[in-house]
C-alpha cells in the first residue's frame, strides 16, 4: 500500500493538542516581533530592511496565518483524542473489536499502547494491506507494531518474518503484532527466542479492559440486604416499610410507605415504636 504523506499540519495534529496550542503562541510572536528585530540588526541591507517591515507590522497576517493554523491543529487534535478514548472504552468483547474497521482497529491498539505510556507515532506506512502501523517509544527504546485485523485467517510466518526483517532498518528493540485472531503454529515457532511479542485478540482484549477507565473502579452494586435488614411490615396496616430518618436526633428507623396516612414505625433492630419520630398532623 502507498505511503500516505503527511503535511505540517497533519504533524501538528498529531502531536498532543497543548503542543501546537503553544506553537502557536511562539509562532505568533515570533513571525510579528522577534524575526522582523532580529533580521533588522542584520548588516546585510535587504535582511534588515525586511525586518524593519516584520517590526512594522507588515506582515502581521502571516502571523495570525501562523496562530491559526497551530490552534486548528490542536483543535483536531483534541478532537481525535477524544475519538479514540470513546473508541477504547466502548469495546466490551472480542465480537465488538472485530466489528471495527481496519482504521479503528489501529487507533485502538495505538490508544491502548498509549494508556501504557508509550508515545505512539502513526507512521502511515501500514494500512489494510499491512505493514508497519504504529512507532511505540518508552524509556528510549523503539517497538515496531503491526495490526492484523483479519477475522478468520490465522496470522502466518511470512508475516513475522516480514516484520523481523525490518528490527534492523528501523533500528527497533522489539516487535509487536497484534491480531484479531491467532498465530499459525509455525508463526509462534519463529518468534520463539526473539524480540517479537504475538498478541492475539484474547491477550488484546485484556489490554483493552486493563486500560479502560470505565472498569478501573469496581461496578457500584446495591447492597443485598440480609434478612435482618430485609424490608419489615408495618405493624399498624402491614403494608412494606422503608427506612427513614428522624429529624431531630438522625436516627434511622423503619417506617410505613403509606404515611401520613398510616404513622405507623419499628426501630432497626425490629422493636415497635411511634414515639415522636414521625411528627404529629
Amino acid at each position: 500500500m502507498a505511503k500516505r504523506k503527511n503535511g505540517g499540519f497533519e504533524l501538528l495534529a498529531a502531536m498532543p493538542w497543548p503542543v501546537p496550542l503553544v506553537l502557536g503562541v511562539i509562532g505568533f510572536v515570533g513571525v510579528r516581533y522577534g524575526i522582523g528585530w532580529m533580521m533588522s540588526t542584520s548588516q546585510n541591507v535587504i535582511f534588515a530592511n525586511m525586518g524593519r517591515q516584520l517590526s512594522n507590522g507588515a506582515y502581521t497576517p502571516f502571523a495570525w496565518i501562523v496562530l491559526v493554523i497551530c490552534w486548528l491543529a490542536a483543535l483536531a487534535s483534541y478532537i481525535g483524542a477524544q475519538r479514540r478514548r470513546r473508541l477504547l472504552e466502548t469495546q466490551t468483547s472480542l465480537d465488538s473489536i472485530r466489528a471495527l474497521s481496519w482504521r479503528q482497529f489501529e487507533l485502538l491498539v495505538g490508544e491502548a499502547f498509549r494508556r501504557q505510556r508509550y508515545t505512539v507515532q502513526e507512521t502511515g506506512l501500514g494500512g489494510a494491506d499491512g505493514g508497519v502501523d504504529l512507532l511505540l517509544r518508552r524509556e528510549g527504546k523503539l517497538t515496531l507494531v503491526q495490526c492484523k485485523r483479519w477475522k478468520s485467517q490465522r496470522v502466518d510466518v511470512k508475516v513475522v518474518r516480514e516484520m523481523f526483517g525490518l528490527l534492523a532498518h528501523h533500528q527497533a528493540s522489539a516487535v509487536k503484532i497484534v491480531a484479531v485472531g491467532t498465530y499459525t503454529p509455525d508463526a509462534q515457532r519463529f518468534a520463539e527466542g526473539k524480540p517479537i511479542e504475538l498478541i492475539t485478540g484474547a491477550a488484546l482484549l485484556d489490554l483493552v479492559r486493563g486500560v479502560q477507565t470505565a472498569t478501573t473502579e469496581p461496578a457500584l452494586q446495591a447492597p443485598v440486604p440480609t434478612p435482618a435488614e430485609a424490608s419489615p411490615c408495618c405493624p399498624k396496616c402491614g403494608k412494606a416499610m422503608v427506612q427513614r430518618i428522624n429529624r431531630r436526633t438522625n436516627d434511622q428507623f423503619w417506617g410505613c410507605t403509606t404515611y401520613p396516612s398510616c404513622r405507623g414505625t419499628r426501630q432497626l433492630d425490629g422493636t415497635h415504636t411511634d414515639v415522636g419520630i414521625f411528627p404529629s398532623r
